[in-house]
């Protein structure tokens, strides 16, 4: 089954990713980005210059799915991320279109378990995550209304392109052969590679007729120690490397007057625990969950950045 999208941030690196899924997959994309970013969407997908709400909802009139991938910057989530979401809300119900969402893991907190699934309660301990928590609960009162809402919750992006931990941490020295790792090197940390979420995207549209009013689904994309990924980088760069401890202490220092320090001192607990993502429901769903195995999935990464 194909259809329609409009993806809503197609600009932004998950936005990307999933309007050129979309596309290869043979539905009509349409491309929401901010005025002046048509030439940052995916060719072969129609630019859609605007951020006026009224316009995106009439725009969405007519397809089959909305993805919501408008993503503030970090020190803008507070004012912008609910917004985002009415807007994204509103044009699915408008258009009587499916909803699709990439939830993340802010939603459970400094105390979350070490593995999450679905009936994992949630329990935010930052501003991040209790407003995540809100977004989600905004779109279960859409889907009471009747809007259909898919959830697939992953752990932290990498591929792409440039903006995450991956490019703008773990990478960034690696022409030095540095690899700056932001917690305990043998704790387990869940990543998520875009091509393969966003594929998992594609599938879960393609059978949103099976699915009830709202559904969540975890993705588990590579959930490996910060010793395998470094081992993994290392073997992407054809050369051995030195693995350089992140400053929090700095970071944390730095909050009280540095707007991006305050954002990241919150987030820093998760580089603390070891978490993964269960994916028995989605493959209950999908079958074969996309998969890229790790060293190409990072092979594959440092050539985008022009780093192997």
């Amino acid at each position: 089954m194909t259809g329609r999208a409009l993806v809503l941030g197609a600009a932004g690196r998950f936005g990307y990713a999933a309007a050129e899924a979309f596309r290869m997959a043979g539905w009509d994309v349409a491309s929401q980005v901010r005025p002046g970013g048509a030439r940052r969407v995916p060719r072969g997908t129609k630019a859609i210059e605007t951020l006026d709400r009224a316009v995106v909802s009439e725009t969405a009139c007519g397809t089959d799915v909305v993805v919501h991938a408008l993503n503030p910057r970090y020190a803008d989530w507070h004012r912008l991320a609910l917004p985002l979401a009415y807007s994204a809300i509103d044009a699915a119900e408008t258009a009587g279109a499916t909803l699709m969402f990439p939830g993340n893991i802010y939603n459970y907190g400094a105390g979350m378990p070490q593995l999450l699934d679905e009936a994992t309660p949630m329990a935010p301990s930052t501003r991040k995550g209790k407003l995540r928590v809100e977004i989600e609960q905004r779109m279960r009162e859409a889907s009471e209304r009747g809007m259909r809402t898919i959830i697939l919750r992953a752990g932290d992006f990498f591929g792409g392109g440039r903006g995450s931990w991956f490019d703008l941490v773990l990478a960034k020295d690696l022409r030095r052969g540095i690899v700056t790792y932001p917690g305990p090197i043998d704790l387990v940390h869940e990543w998520a590679y875009l091509p393969d979420l966003a594929a998992a995207f594609v599938r879960l549209a393609q059978m949103r007729e099976r699915f009830g009013v709202f559904e969540t689904f975890g993705f588990p994309g590579h959930a490996v120690t910060g010793r395998e990924f470094v081992a993994a980088l290392a073997k992407a760069a054809h050369r051995g490397l030195q693995i350089k401890r992140m400053s929090w202490w700095l970071i944390h220092g730095l909050r009280p007057i540095v707007p991006i320090c305050r954002e990241l001192s919150e987030l820093a607990y998760l580089w603390q625990q070891p978490h993964r993502i269960a994916g028995d429901r989605l493959k209950g769903a999908l079958g074969d969950i996309p998969h890229t195995p790790l060293e190409v999935a990072v092979s594959r990464s440092l050539r985008e950045l022009g780093l192997a």
